[in-house]
């Protein structure tokens, strides 16, 4: 899997290199980001910009980590979301929960660094 891990500030970015997230990638995808939170880190931006296909699964990994960040008292957002991904992610309704931002700069600023 093409993923990338970086920091701005105290937000860790996740960038993900793949323009289909899907099984079977999903795996190494939610373990990445799982161990941030497992790691202390409150504040994770998951960077979508490359994606432009999402399926059932990946909402609902997104909806786990969601809860993982929660739970940790962390904080998940999204950037850079395809059109067509968000159409997914709104029609199932985890925009609801899925702070949604148009760039990453953004959605690291979003957190007031």
């Amino acid at each position: 899997m093409n993923l990338t891990t970086s920091r701005t500030g105290d937000v860790a970015v996740v960038r993900v290199g793949e323009t289909r997230l899907m099984y079977p990638i999903l795996s190494d995808f939610s373990q990445a980001v799982a161990s941030l939170f497992a790691a202390g880190e409150k504040k994770v931006v998951i960077d979508l910009a490359d994606v432009t296909y999402i399926d059932s699964a990946s909402i609902g990994c997104l909806m786990d980590l969601y809860r993982q960040a929660t739970h940790a008292g962390g904080r998940l957002k999204l950037s850079g979301v395809q059109k067509r991904v968000v159409t997914m992610l709104t029609m199932t309704g985890a925009h609801n929960f899925l702070e949604i931002h148009p760039d990453e700069a953004a959605a690291v600023q979003s957190f007031g660094v």
